[in-house]
């Protein structure tokens, strides 16, 4: 029997509906969970209740907790009518994703949903949840089966002085082993006085005195108490990655630790609870910024100083300033030989760190040795003055420097000082003391910033032919001309064209990615091959993709004769005196009806065509808040510990975003926020968490951005106007296994400006209409999208801060097309889960037709015949099924967006010779003799695939063997059975053939034979191809 408990406290609830009218009916809440029902005790004449009672369920699967649901109903029963009638109030269901330890568990709100379709609700029921597997607490007792009578004992609820408090949870991280990394989970006691003092202290503020007139449930509550029982040691479970016996199901409730978990954060515009802001009564100036929690700074501008006194025997002035606030430090950058200098930089100080009550802005000379004093100001930061936007900027003012014995001295600077937030228009250009860099480092590679990837085109050369190619002396030998044509890095070539005369033709389409600004050159070279791996050139052509033609339909685009140069020949009188000249017939466009594909295809961010022209309209806003981080893994080791200096990019359309980097802690909080606008709901957006490799200490080289993990949000899966306010897991495979890096906080709004437009939208093509008109085959999108991929890695790689390569490709899944035997068993998975509805639809027709519930197959019977006779209720029975159906699962929906599922990507069960697999580049550098044994086993493998895909095709290819005369007797038997059919359809209602063999195929038991029917005997002796294949 598992020790795994779910524990809820019921609190109090507020502003609840009064059924009765006057408020006189009593209340209670009854909770459901695992087949499991309590209830506390019935609170009279009060609208607000207060219980303070808690419950514990125990859960008989661990490893299915994410799957279960937490009921909780608020009834009202009416006592003064002497009967048990009860009448919903509202209730709450909260998913088993949400259940977190102890150590993470908060009092929170829950709105009340309605009981039923036709019932009310109002207010909300504070509960307090939490898992714990403290062997020392018993489960609470057996569920209830009639309505409670009341007792006169409440102090059994709450747990006595000398018990023990419920038992903390904790995860610790990282533990790296010779062996590979692996998770490991710490179950530490909470047997310390300290912990135990803590926990009551928390306890007590719960719990008050219950008036005499109300009377708890006496359903066995003394078996919920927590008895006093020595304390248990520590125990260390291990979360081995995956394969061994190890594996993640000796964890108690491993996937809580990999799911999703909701959130009420206080964001800018109120507390989110169940999806809704709730403004605050003292906010009521309205920010754009409402979705991360306000962040509140201390901003120092320096502009610029004037008249400032000559530090040198030469009388030159090398000045910068210094913005000093306790132990945080910023630095301009200097000038040389200038009393004038003009800065303009914006420096920022956490006010949650501030670490001294003075600012100071010093302005210093630059010596090689030790810089001078020049003269500073000084601020008390109680006399600093808050803005917030809307409000204009504040303006800077001239500032007399002081020596430091605080007098007066030559010399001004203007500077602007003043608290603001991150909704300040400063404060994405501004230097940060929370994201400070190492020292022979600029803070351009720490600041957030905005990319936007350039458009994209398609590239099509129609290669048609060549004419008079000029060839070498050995003009009798047989020609093999081959059109090469190379744009930037993209080289492809032609098929081979033999011919015996000087020209040849193809008439080829060849596709390439090109991108805004058209810099490029379009060369196409007239290649002979005169040996293996020699081409000799034999012209050649230089297009400008500035003046090649665009197209954004399907017209045709005239082809053109372009004169080809000889190799070496560059000079242009030298041209003028050919009387003859090869030439080459081209048809080059660039392709502006197409999307650019640059993503994998199953997760696409974007599906609008390359021309402006073809957009339409946008449909809603994506607003996304990057709130923080917790509990991320070390990347690096600095000073003698591990830390991480992250920074978080999210991708949506050709829109990028970067946020700030924060350096040096394992816990960064961002709080910056981002909108897109949205053209189609079947979008993803994705956002990655990265390690900075270009923050090193001094003495160190810098290194690649490391992953940390990511998330994909599909926009279709977003409730219009909700604020989506959740925790992510951060999952990276190793090549030792699945590892959590940590967790990402995001709050998510999609705003719809036009619900009618965005329904229309479903019935409009996914893709642009050329994708339709004129498709691309799969090997072409293939190979294009590398290079679309690699195009947008170099342009952005090239900005300031740069978004490298490795952060492009792994926001992109660049290599997500590479095999990997964990995928497919995936996929094969997935296709089952598909498939699986049909094969329990069989199970069930099975089960009907073997009578194994007489009632249930005397009611198909029932209504078959009714459908045989009246044919056309068919389509309406089925659509309303499906109705009902969809009804059904509406109460069952989900209710937050889906994320990272390491079952479904068979991350946890996969062996660690597949991932080692996986992660093993093309071409391979493992052991011979291990490349051989995975290429024995990928050929087992696709033996297996192989015999399937025969045996489908052989029972294809007896079904055409029925009129072929490969076998003339069975032809001979299948036409005069076709023979008898016609006659008999013809004489007997066809109703009547339906109904017979349908009650045929029902039939009873009693009236089967075990052996195949004569059909089935018939069909498999007919032949096969088998036969002929070698």
């Amino acid at each position: 029997m598992s020790n795994v408990k779910l524990v809820v406290e019921v609190v109090r609830a507020h502003n609840l509906i009064a059924k009765d009218g006057h408020g006189s009916s009593g209340i209670f809440v009854e909770l459901i969970f695992d087949d499991q029902t309590f209830r506390t005790t019935i609170k009279d004449k009060d609208l607000d209740p207060y219980w303070s009672e808690t419950f514990y369920f125990n859960i008989s699967n661990p490893n299915k907790l994410h799957d279960l649901t937490l009921e909780a109903h608020v009834y009202s029963i009416n006592r003064l009518s002497g009967s048990d009638s009860r009448s919903s109030l509202g209730k709450v269901r909260i998913d088993g994703t949400s259940f977190v330890p102890f150590s993470d568990a908060v009092l929170f709100n829950y709105p009340l949903e309605k009981g039923s379709i036709f019932s009310r609700a109002r207010g909300e029921l504070a509960l307090k949840l939490f898992i714990t597997d403290d062997p020392s607490i018993r489960n609470s007792a057996a569920p209830v089966s009639s309505f409670p009578e009341a007792s006169s004992s409440y102090s059994s609820l709450q747990p006595s002085s000398e018990e023990s408090p419920v038992e903390k949870v904790a995860e610790e991280l990282n533990k790296a082993t010779k062996g590979g990394l692996m998770r490991m989970l710490h179950d530490i006691s909470s047997s310390s006085n300290s912990n135990s003092n803590a926990q009551k202290q928390q306890l007590q503020p719960q719990q008050r005195p219950l008036p005499s007139q109300q009377q708890p449930l006496g359903v066995g509550v003394d078996e919920m108490r927590m008895r006093p029982q020595p304390p248990p040691p520590q125990q260390i479970r291990q979360m081995y990655p995956g394969g061994g016996g190890g594996g993640p199901s000796s964890n108690a409730f491993p996937s809580s630790e990999f799911s999703l978990k909701e959130t009420s954060p206080f964001l800018g515009g109120g507390q989110v609870v169940g999806g809704r802001v709730r403004r605050r009564s003292d906010n009521n100036r309205s920010s754009i910024y409402d979705l991360v929690e306000p962040m509140h700074f201390l901003f120092v501008r320096v502009v610029k100083a004037r008249d400032l006194p000559s530090m040198d025997i030469t009388g030159s002035l090398d000045p910068f300033v210094e913005v000093r606030l306790g132990n945080y430090k910023g630095v301009t950058r200097h000038f040389e030989k200038n009393q004038n200098p003009e800065w303009n930089a914006v420096f920022t100080f956490a006010r949650d760190r501030l670490q001294a009550s003075t600012l100071e802005v010093v302005v210093k000379d630059k010596d090689m040795v030790k810089d001078d004093f020049v003269g500073g100001v000084r601020f008390e930061l109680h006399d600093i003055p808050m803005r917030v936007p809307p409000d204009s900027p504040l303006a800077p003012e001239w500032y007399r420097l002081e020596d430091k014995k605080g007098e007066k001295r030559r010399g001004e600077v203007m500077l602007a000082v003043w608290f603001g937030t991150q909704a300040d228009e400063a404060f994405s250009e501004a230097w940060h003391s929370d994201a400070a860099a190492p020292l022979d480092h600029t803070s351009s590679i720490i600041r957030s910033k905005v990319y936007h990837s350039p458009r994209l085109w398609y590239l099509r050369v129609n290669v048609i032919e060549v004419q008079d190619a000029v060839v070498g002396p050995e003009r009798n030998r047989i020609l093999n001309l081959h059109v090469k044509v190379q744009l930037g890095n993209q080289v492809l070539r032609t098929k081979t064209a033999p011919t015996q005369t000087s020209n040849a033709s193809w008439n080829e389409d060849i596709m390439f990615v090109a991108a805004e600004p058209f810099d490029d050159l379009l060369v196409l070279s007239v290649e002979d091959r005169v040996g293996p791996n020699k081409e000799e050139v034999l012209g050649k052509v230089l297009l400008p993709l500035g003046s090649v033609d665009r197209r954004l339909d399907d017209r045709m685009i005239q082809p053109r004769w372009f004169n080809l140069q000889k190799p070496s020949s560059n000079d242009v009188e030298e041209k003028k005196k050919e009387k003859f000249a090869s030439r080459i017939h081209l048809r080059v466009c660039l392709e502006g009806g197409y999307h650019v594909l640059d993503e994998s295809t199953h997760y696409s961010s974007d599906l609008r065509p390359t021309a402006k022209q073809l957009w339409k309209p946008p449909i809603g806003v994506l607003e996304l808040g990057i709130l923080n981080a917790d509990a991320l893994s070390p990347m690096k080791i600095r000073n003698g510990h591990g830390t991480c200096d992250t920074f978080c990019v999210a991708k949506y359309g050709h829109k990028w975003v970067r946020t700030r980097t924060i350096t040096d802690n394992l816990n960064p909080k961002y709080n910056e926020q981002y909108s897109w606008e949205v053209y189609d709901p079947a979008t993803v957006l994705t956002v990655g968490v990265f390690d900075n490799g270009e923050i090193y200490d001094k003495g160190s080289g810098g290194e690649r951005d490391r992953k940390i993990g990511k998330v994909r949000i599909r926009i279709s899966t977003l409730e219009t106007g909700r604020v989506y306010t959740h925790s992510y897991p951060l999952l990276v495979l190793h090549p030792a296994g699945v590892k959590k890096m940590g967790e990402l906080h995001l709050a998510i709004r999609f705003s719809c400006t036009s619900m009618l437009n965005m329904v229309h939208l479903y019935a409009r093509p996914l893709l642009p209409k050329m994708h339709y008109k004129m498709p691309l085959s799969m090997p072409q999108l293939d190979k294009l999208r590398p290079q679309a991929v690699s195009i947008v890695a170099a342009r952005l790689s090239r900005a300031e801060p740069p978004l490298r390569r490795e952060v492009i490709e792994y926001m992109t899944d660049a290599d997500s097309h590479f095999w990997s035997m964990r995928r497919s068993k995936a996929n094969f998975f997935r296709l089952m889960a598909v498939f699986s509805c049909f094969v329990g639809a069989g199970r069930w027709f099975g089960d009907v037709c073997s009578w194994k519930n007489s009632l249930t197959t005397v009611l198909v019977h029932v209504l078959f015949t009714l459908l045989i006779h009246s044919p056309q209720l068919i389509l309406p029975t089925l659509c309303l099924y499906l109705f009902i159906i969809g009804a059904w699962n509406y109460r069952i929906r989900p209710m937050y967006p889906p994320h990272m599922n390491i079952k479904l990507s068979c991350a946890d069960t996969t062996h660690p010779d597949e991932l080692d697999e996986e992660f093993d580049g093309v071409p391979s550098n493992r052991h011979p003799d291990l490349v051989r044994m995975r290429y024995d086993r990928l050929r087992i493998v696709a033996g297996r695939i192989q015999t399937l895909v025969g045996d489908i095709a052989s029972q294809g290819e007896r079904v055409q063997a029925l009129l072929s005369w490969r076998d003339p007797r069975a032809t001979a038997v299948f036409m005069a059975l076709c023979a008898a059919a016609a006659l008999v359809l013809y004489i007997v209602p066809f109703q009547i053939l339906v109904n017979l063999a349908g009650f045929y195929a029902m039939r009873h038991p009693r009236f089967r034979q075990r052996l195949p029917s004569a059909m089935l005997n018939f069909f498999r002796r007919l032949p096969a191809k088998t036969d002929s294949m070698l």
